[in-house]
């Protein structure tokens, strides 16, 4: 046992090298210690902003875990550490678990987060006794034997559990809505009737040691101080972020240059009587780069050098509170400057206004349009629309963006030197003439490089061509998608995905970041899917994305998710350089336990043969590249399922290349 768990120890981190170091990163907060873990020699582990690190007294090195190095999951909700067992347990905010030994060998517990139940199973303490660690739950408390990595039992008290300790043979269970209960240990704990009510409920602290506090304070990771990652922008090779979600999340504006990071002062409240939440959208003065507004839900805010300078909302500026009352409802949800230094804005839900200029003269300029007063159900009289955003300048020096509202579904061209806009509202209808149904919130719009617009909705993405912009009744393309299956059949790309955001390389590849199904790269084709990242197949940190942003200068995609940003570099091949191991890849990779889904094999020419081979050199698979890709399910030529291993990609073309392109390690 004790020989097979090094193997696979092995061939995880083996793994894990080959595919996060070249290909994902996670860039987590670390600001606000939440739980400390004293260790054996001298190591200390820290949960910090929902991040995990260690720190030892011995050598002070200080190391980070998380889902692109070798943790299972991320948003850690608790960590205990188990003396006996020399073991970290550490338990995510959606219900999964890890074990995590000092020689950073891993084993995940993915049963009870797997498991259908009823109740509701959040996870509110860990609570270590000998080799055991007690779960508690809002139903009751689960027994996890950490020595053995095993679910001992299931208690299902049927109230919640705070915490649990035991004490003289009883278990005891304090409950903030029932009470302090025990039972003997000796007893049958499946049975609710064993478990007493003995006392009142005692909140209790978990405080931290203030000594280890101290030291976790001074060597604790480089990180941004939110995990909010809503808005993305990069700017000579600087990546800026905020919010971007309208969701009371406290106001960030972080910037990341060389590996730092930079926060901007974010204490404006006391100075202005206004909540600093919901900060939408920024960009950079293109006259000077230190000089950055913000647009939010309280108005503009504007900076210099990462410092407040001055809030622009009704007192000082055309724009306008949604309710004629509340200073903390001045919603703009996007702005932007153009070429010239002009700062456009959007105000959503205002009673007059809508688009408005600040010109690089420092002057305010109101530009009404009936077109887009079209609120209707919150007051008498229309006001703007609900969520106006995505602000973006095409080719053609047309200002685009979205309204993301249930209440009119749109999007809009204006033509800021003529002061025309054109609107495009629902319904939809497509080539073959047919409405695109059901379309609720138009997230995103982007121009490719062949100059079409492409619109994300939460039923998928269009597009509308350069000649149909200036169209009476425009006509709309859902890329049609050949099932290759012998049929004939086609189907629209991504219909019914909810694309939230839309990024086109150079190349022309569109990255489409969705709500609920991770991260799609589509070739320039529009057709052939290089790659769909998922939180199970791949390290995405979840897959609910909500900003994409590119740096041309690292390679690195950065990812904006519900659950921290990642960035992915990617490796694909351009068949004019061959298929190299730096161009060809496979994911997911490692393939951890219990997943049975493809292993996609992408870079490769159409019509490469391509086989899996053990390390020995005995032929485990075969067959022939399509569409740049080649998928695997993880078994042999007799269909069974591959032991444990690290498995060789060989690939051969008729131009004569050929050789071990990637290895793919695979742990069952």
């Amino acid at each position: 046992m004790i020989t097979r768990k090094i193997l696979l120890c092995m061939i995880a981190l083996m793994a894990f090298a080959m595919e996060t170091h070249a290909q994902w990163k996670a860039y987590l907060s670390y600001y606000e210690p939440k739980e400390i873990e004293q260790a054996n020699d001298g190591i200390i582990y820290v949960l910090a902003s929902g991040g995990l690190f260690s720190y030892s007294t011995q050598d002070q090195e200080v190391r980070i875990y998380d889902k692109t190095t070798l943790l299972s999951d991320c948003q850690i909700s608790h960590i205990a550490w188990c003396k006996s067992a020399k073991k970290l347990v550490i338990a995510y905010d959606d219900y999964n678990i890890d074990l995590l030994s000092q020689n950073d060998d891993v084993v995940n517990m993915p049963a009870y987060m797997n498991t259908s139940m009823t109740v509701d199973k959040t996870i509110n303490s860990v609570d270590i006794h000998g080799n055991d660690a007690y779960i508690s739950t809002n139903f009751g408390i689960v027994r996890l034997n950490v020595a053995n990595a095993s679910f001992s039992d299931t208690y299902q008290l049927g109230f919640r559990v705070d915490y649990c300790y035991i004490d003289n043979q009883y278990i005891y269970a304090a409950s903030s809505t029932k009470g302090l209960y025990r039972a003997e240990l000796a007893s049958n704990l499946l049975n609710p009737g064993q478990w007493t009510r003995v006392g009142n409920f005692t909140a209790r602290t978990k405080t931290m040691d203030a000594d280890l506090l101290a030291i976790v304070n001074k060597v604790k990771p480089e990180g941004p101080k939110y995990n909010n990652f809503g808005f993305l922008k990069i700017h000579k090779g600087r990546l800026y972020s905020c919010d971007g979600v309208f969701d009371n999340n406290p106001g960030c504006l972080q910037v990341l240059s060389n590996d730092r990071w930079t926060v901007y002062q974010d204490d404006m409240a006391s100075s202005t009587g206004i909540t600093y939440d919901d900060v939408m959208s920024l960009d950079i003065d293109p006259r000077d780069d230190n000089h950055v507004m913000a647009g939010t839900r309280s108005g503009v805010y504007e900076f210099e050098s990462g410092k407040f300078v001055k809030l622009w909302n009704h007192k000082n500026s055309p724009i306008e509170m949604f309710d004629k009352k509340s200073q903390d409802y001045e919603l703009v949800f996007s702005l932007m400057y153009d070429k010239y230094g002009n700062l456009w804005a959007l105000n959503s839900q205002a009673p007059t206004q809508s688009i408005i200029e600040y010109t690089k003269d420092g002057q305010w300029v109101s530009h009404k349009h009936d077109e887009l007063m079209k609120l209707k159900y919150l007051f008498p009289e229309p006001q703007s629309l609900g969520s106006m955003q995505g602000l973006m300048t095409d080719s053609r020096g047309l200002i685009w963006f979205v309204n993301n509202h249930w209440e009119t579904p749109s999007f809009y061209a204006y033509q800021s030197d003529k002061d025309i806009i054109t609107s495009f509202v629902t319904p939809y209808v497509n080539e073959d003439g047919t409405e695109i149904s059901n379309i609720s919130f138009v997230r995103c719009i982007k121009e490719d490089k062949d100059n079409n617009m492409w619109i994300g909705t939460n039923k998928g993405p269009f597009m509308i061509t350069p000649e149909q912009i200036t169209a009476s009744s425009p006509v709309y393309t859902q890329v049609k998608v050949p099932r290759n299956d012998g049929t004939n059949y086609a189907d629209y790309l991504l219909s019914g995905v909810d694309t939230y955001c839309i990024y086109i390389d150079s190349n022309n590849r569109k990255w489409f970041g969705t709500t609920g199904n991770g991260l799609y790269i589509i070739d320039s084709d529009n057709i052939t899917t290089l790659a769909h990242f998922t939180q199970e197949n791949s390290k995405l940190l979840s897959d609910n994305i909500s900003s994409l942003a590119f740096n041309e200068s690292t390679g690195e995609m950065y990812i904006g998710t519900d659950r921290g940003l990642c960035s992915y570099t990617s490796h694909f091949a351009d068949n004019s350089q061959g298929m190299t191991k730096n161009n060809v890849w496979a994911y997911p990779n490692p393939v951890r336990p219990g997943y049975t889904g493809p292993i996609t094999i992408t870079g490769i020419k159409n019509g490469a043969t391509v086989k899996i081979v053990t390390s020995s050199g005995s032929l485990v698979n075969e067959g022939t590249a399509n569409n740049g890709q080649y998928k695997w399910y993880g078994l042999d030529l007799n269909g069974r399922r591959v032991v444990s291993g690290v498995y060789m990609v060989e690939i051969a073309t008729s131009e004569g290349e050929k050789g071990v392109v990637c290895k793919i390690a695979i742990v069952n």
